[in-house]
């Protein structure tokens, strides 16, 4: 037995209940390499992580909150305050998928022991499984120490959004012979550090497909290859909440269309005075 969270949808407040849960486990993830595909969304909200769980095995809280959900330019400006806040509520809406937390941009780049109290604070606030941060060899040191001391990582390389500004922008990398290289020695020194899974993000395709097969840890593509371990996409993009998406991304829906339709249609009903009725009105008990 272990105490979960469940969501009151009367309410809207989430209440912890003692049940018999199976949450997916990390090496549970790890053991699917050349498996079952690996499902997962991005999720931010306890709401949204309710909804997305039943169907996946990995629910990210990415840093692409900072554009998704504060409107703001790059993930750069993300902070660690955001992400535990959000971690939290994901953590809380979930009972089955393996919750991973991102690491902000300046939480982790120090050093091993910067990265640690960071990765330290967001599992000790949200109840995550693990986090995940960006870089290649560069982060290999920083992803051995906290794999080492009990805090799982989930790799990610590639088009890296943290390093928009020294990339400079956010176009398909590995084109070039050098970049190609540099990405999959990257793939390589990351999964011998001992991340769990590995992101692998806006590449070229036969690049994706060759770090898949020459790394032991799942790869979890985006924009990537079909041959990866799993998909990961921002569940607002497959949605269909932005007018502009990446190449990469399927719109599963158009659910920007039907959230207008749905205010337009409540709008009219206030200016009508046909909203509310009587089904909506409390009356006195004489």
């Amino acid at each position: 037995m272990s105490t979960t969270f469940t969501l009151d949808t009367a309410t809207s407040r989430a209440h912890p209940v003692p049940e018999p849960v199976r949450r997916l486990t990390v090496p549970a993830i790890q053991q699917r390499k050349g498996g079952a595909p690996i499902v997962m969304l991005t999720a931010y909200t306890a709401r949204m992580a309710q909804l997305l769980d039943p169907h996946c095995d990995v629910l990210l809280v990415g840093d692409s909150l900072g554009q998704v959900i504060y409107g703001l330019d790059t993930t750069v400006r993300v902070t660690l305050d955001m992400m535990c806040a959000h971690g939290a509520a994901v953590v809380r809406g979930s009972y089955r998928s393996v919750v991973v937390v991102d690491m902000p941009f300046g939480s982790y780049e120090e050093g091993p022991e910067a990265a640690f109290r960071s990765a330290a604070r967001v599992l000790r606030e949200t109840g995550c499984a693990a986090v995940k941060l960006e870089g290649g060899a560069a982060m290999a040191e920083t992803i051995a120490f906290l794999s080492q001391r009990g805090i799982p990582v989930m790799g990610h390389v590639g088009l890296t959004p943290q390093a928009v500004n020294a990339l400079g922008g956010y176009g398909a990398r590995g084109k070039s012979d050098a970049e190609y290289a540099k990405i999959l020695s990257d793939a390589k020194a990351v999964a011998d550090a001992g991340a769990f899974a590995l992101v692998v993000e806006g590449v070229v395709e036969p690049l994706a497909r060759e770090i898949t097969a020459a790394v032991a840890c799942p790869t979890i593509g985006i924009g990537a290859s079909p041959a990866c371990d799993g998909q990961v996409l921002v569940v607002d993009d497959m949605l269909g909440m932005f007018e502009r998406v990446p190449r990469f991304v399927k719109r599963f829906d158009d659910l920007a269309a039907r959230i207008d339709a749905a205010a337009a249609t409540y709008a009219a009903a206030v200016r009508d005075r046909s909203f509310p009725t009587d089904a909506q009105l409390y009356g006195t008990k004489r």
